[in-house]
């Protein structure tokens, strides 16, 4: 076991993008943590990575695989490969572009909407149980403030490509 003393965490006041990084990196950590088990809740053969998939396509039903990847900031290819798996376990649907026969329109099928419903659903439950005792304005703006470091990141990114 390694002893090395623990470096002191960085202090919003004085250090806000070197807290702000390491807040992002632990909250990314269990965010990965937990998701295998959120994916499992969908489905038992559900990568962790697929749960994203599905919630932008329930969100926006009827997109193109163009646009999944452009969103996620991944290629196609690799969208191409986790939608034939989503596919294969019964979970979304693809149809001809009736704009553009040469694309597809990807939906949830009934059992993959009612599935993520139900994943959804206990996600919600599950940051009521967490953060039952934040006053509810103190939830709402951190999820606006998600929202807006989100946008704002996508937006940072994209201009750099």
């Amino acid at each position: 076991m390694h002893d090395a003393a623990a470096q002191p965490l960085p202090d919003p006041a004085t250090d806000p993008f070197g807290a702000l990084e390491r807040e992002i990196r632990v909250l990314i950590r269990r965010a990965q943590s937990s998701a295998a088990q959120t994916a499992r809740r969908v489905h038992p053969e559900l990568e962790a990575s697929a749960y994203p998939i599905l919630a932008h396509i329930d969100s926006h039903p009827g997109i193109r695989g163009s646009d999944l990847a452009a969103h996620f900031g991944v290629g196609r290819a690799t969208v191409s490969r986790q939608l034939s798996r989503l596919v294969e376990l019964g979970l979304v649907q693809r149809e001809v572009d009736p704009e553009d026969t040469r694309g597809q329109r990807i939906t949830l099928t009934a059992d993959g909407a009612q599935r993520f419903a139900k994943a959804r659903d206990r996600r919600v439950e599950m940051y009521k149980d967490a953060f039952g005792d934040w006053d509810e304005a103190d939830v709402s703006q951190l999820a606006t403030l998600l929202h807006r470091y989100s946008d704002d990141f996508v937006r940072w990114r994209d201009s750099r490509s």
